[in-house]
């Protein structure tokens, strides 16, 4: 046999060998990962008290597959089901009732957390690269941030939810770095989680002092009146009650302002006529309303009687307002 010939036979036998041997060498582990979110509760939202309101929530994304690969993940939410105009503006739904609020990867709410099946939202997915261990095995956490708007004093008082499950919660995860873009991570795992917050029923009044002036001789009724102000969740039935003043006086018109020993009588009401007493006895002679949750301007019209003159000088009262809902 030629000297080449053998030569050949002997390159292709070590070929040979070579395939044989990757052949017999045990597959590569499929990737395989799983997405949990944790509840967002923002909790009590005082409306009336036109604040914004933050809470959390923590997903987590667990991997098993080969030792010490790179996956790729992007995490995506979409609008719930309470909807939303933009990832910024998600709604929270009860009903026809609303509450808007929004989703965001930093604590600053600068950054909305959307996803890239919710081309609306106007907001990408949150991504990264999670490296399995020598076990094949890895996790990682993420806070999913979220903040309830103030400005919207008018929101009913009742509890409001948006639940996320599907296209609306998911990971799209592969063998890719998540920087190519999450949409060549081509295998897809969801899950479910809720946003819910609670609007309480909810009264505050602000009040104004109540100044008689400077009156030399108390021979015919003086009158004076000054305002106090409600704010109650909307369509919340209230209440708001004057008591009776340092001196604890029973009857709403029979106050008195005191300087030292010496008084001086009054009176005060919710009518400008002064026929309607104004006390503290529910039912009976205390402002109603139903809140709008907006403040609500009210007036407290009160009457110094004629009656004997004391000794000149300042005479004062303390009142104390309580709202009842």
């Amino acid at each position: 046999m030629p000297i080449g010939s053998r030569i050949l036979a002997l390159c292709l036998w070590g070929v040979l060998i070579a395939a044989g041997s990757l052949l017999a060498s045990p597959p590569a582990a499929a990737q395989s990962c799983s997405l949990s979110i944790t509840p967002l509760v923002f909790g009590d939202v005082d409306v009336t008290a036109n604040a914004q309101v933050n809470g959390t929530a923590t997903a987590t994304v667990s991997c098993t597959g080969s030792a010490l690969l790179p996956v790729g993940i992007c995490i995506e939410l979409g609008p719930g089901s309470g909807g939303g105009t933009s990832a910024a503006n998600r709604t929270l739904t009860n009903g026809a009732n609303q509450l808007h609020y929004g989703l965001f990867s930093d604590a600053a709410a600068s950054v909305p957390w959307g996803s890239g099946a919710w081309p609306a939202g106007g907001a990408s997915a949150v991504g990264f690269n999670l490296t399995l261990s020598v076990s094949g095995t890895g996790s990682r956490s993420v806070t999913i941030y979220g903040r309830v708007y103030s400005g919207q004093a008018t929101a009913a008082p009742v509890t409001y939810t948006s639940s996320f499950a599907g296209a609306d919660a998911r990971i799209r995860y592969g063998l890719l770095s998540f920087l190519l873009g999450c949409d060549l991570l081509t295998v897809i795992q969801s899950t479910s989680f809720t946003v819910s917050a609670n609007v309480p029923a909810t009264c505050r009044v602000t009040t104004s002092d109540l100044n008689f002036g400077s009156v030399g001789v108390l021979a015919a009724p003086q009158d004076a009146f000054t305002t106090l102000a409600p704010t109650c969740t909307n369509g919340t039935a209230y209440q708001i009650g004057l008591d009776g003043g340092l001196s604890g006086a029973t009857n709403p018109t029979a106050r008195r302002m005191t300087k030292g020993a010496e008084t001086i009588t009054y009176g005060l009401y919710r009518d400008v006529a002064r026929s309607q007493p104004f006390g503290s006895t529910l039912g009976l002679d205390t402002l109603t309303g139903i809140g709008s949750g907006l403040a609500q301007t009210s007036h407290v019209y009160g009457r110094v009687p004629a009656q004997a003159t004391p000794s000149p000088g300042p005479y004062a009262d303390t009142i104390q307002a309580t709202v009842t809902y």
